[in-house]
């Protein structure tokens, strides 16, 4: 099988990767590809069928002690956690976490959230020159601060924290990803020890002193780990979700139009955005424990590097007719955004709430919102994990 080199594609794959996926998947479900993140081989599955079923395959270990040691991959969190464990360990944890992370704690935030988000508009929309970075604005500082609060950690280091996650996430090269890592675990650690020493009514003091029915409690490995995950997703995620959204909305003017003219849509809106230009390309790394069939292709056994292209499975025609087109009256039901399984994202909810509270806001605030930059100048950030823009220029004035 040949092999694709990812990395030889550069910005152009960065920047759109969708018709280098589509080209992929015209030729099948299952490839040989060169990442950007430091070159390692990995096994590429794209389209919607055979994506979905690896999300879930159990032959797919999330364990990095069964990848092989031939792949050079560096150190990319801290501590064990849901995404990195299979059975029964993950079981273990997601049975701790979700028991704190629930619906009744994600709809308490919404006021929060929705005060949070006229607070930043607030500050966006008294710059005097009509003009600003969505994403410094408020696709970052909003779903940091509702993780913040919830997790009960309002002196977080910001700058330093996203440096870190936008290093030991997107950065292609192995020892800055591992360095970054380092840093934000010995952070994370000291957060842990101050909480432990100063509970309060959130979610990281509930961890911490909490237990199941049968005594069961978290480890501090596990619980720098779990914070670390924590930390990292409960806002990686988000970030992107509303930065992309809004990108779609403002390069779709028939679409934006129609969800200024009912905002009722927003709900289905964020559905769209998910599937369309969702914030994760590829979720964490599995790795084979036996040889897997997929198509006609077999992936051997022994810990090799499988990804599954969601970003593609989203945009598979054989699931979503006209896939290209971003419509926020279509049914995106099935999408795979959040991925697919055991490890389907606990904090879907919460992400969905503040995608709808600061998308709608921000339209209703700002009638003549547009780009402040031609889209195909927008830098996005590297690597095959998180999809996303560095920045997003916008104009709000008049």
């Amino acid at each position: 099988m040949n092999v694709v080199d990812l990395a030889a594609l550069g910005e152009s794959f960065t920047r759109d990767p969708y018709p280098v996926y589509a080209r992929l998947r015209a030729q099948g479900p299952v490839h040989r590809v060169r990442m950007p993140e430091g070159g390692a081989s990995a096994w590429l599955v794209v389209g919607y069928e055979a994506g979905r079923a690896a999300l879930a395959d159990a032959r797919l270990s999330k364990d990095w002690s069964k990848a092989s040691p031939s792949l050079p991959l560096g150190a990319v969190s801290s501590g064990p956690h849901m995404l990195r464990a299979d059975p029964p360990d993950h079981t273990r944890l997601r049975k701790l976490v979700a028991r704190e992370f629930t619906a009744r704690r994600v709809e308490e935030l919404a006021p929060r959230v929705r005060k949070t988000t006229d607070e930043l508009l607030d500050r966006m929309l008294a710059a005097p020159d009509g003009r600003a970075d969505l994403v410094e604005a408020l696709s970052f500082p909003l779903p940091i601060s509702v993780i913040c609060e919830l997790l009960g950690v309002p002196g977080l280091d910001r700058d330093s924290f996203r440096t870190w996650s936008n290093e030991a996430l997107g950065a292609t090269d192995p020892d800055v990803r591992t360095a970054a890592a380092a840093s934000m675990a010995r952070y994370i650690t000291d957060l842990v020890r101050d909480k432990r020493q100063r509970p309060g009514d959130d979610l990281l003091s509930a961890l911490i002193h909490g237990s199941d029915g049968d005594g069961d409690r978290l480890s501090h490995e596990e619980l720098v780990g779990m914070a670390w995950l924590l930390l990292v997703a409960g806002h990686e995620t988000t970030v992107n979700l509303i930065s992309n959204g809004v990108l779609a909305l403002l390069t779709h003017p028939r679409q934006l139009a129609a969800l200024r003219a009912d905002p009722a849509l927003i709900d289905n809106a964020v559905e769209e955005m998910l599937r369309y230009d969702g914030p994760v390309e590829t979720p964490t790394y599995r790795f084979t424990t036996e040889p897997v069939t997929i198509g006609d292709t077999v992936i051997p056994g022994g810990g090799e590097l499988v990804l599954v292209a969601m970003a593609d499975a989203n945009r598979d025609p054989a699931r979503f007719p006209a896939p290209d087109r971003f419509d926020i009256s279509r049914d995106p039901r099935g999408h795979v955004a959040f991925g697919h399984g055991i490890h389907y994202c606990l904090g879907a909810p919460l992400a969905r709430l503040e995608a709808r509270i600061a998308i709608g806001a921000l339209l209703d605030r700002c009638p003549g919102l547009t780009l402040d930059i031609h889209p195909a100048a927008i830098t996005w950030r590297s690597g095959m994990m998180i999809r996303g823009p560095h920045s997003l220029p916008v104009r709000f004035g008049a």
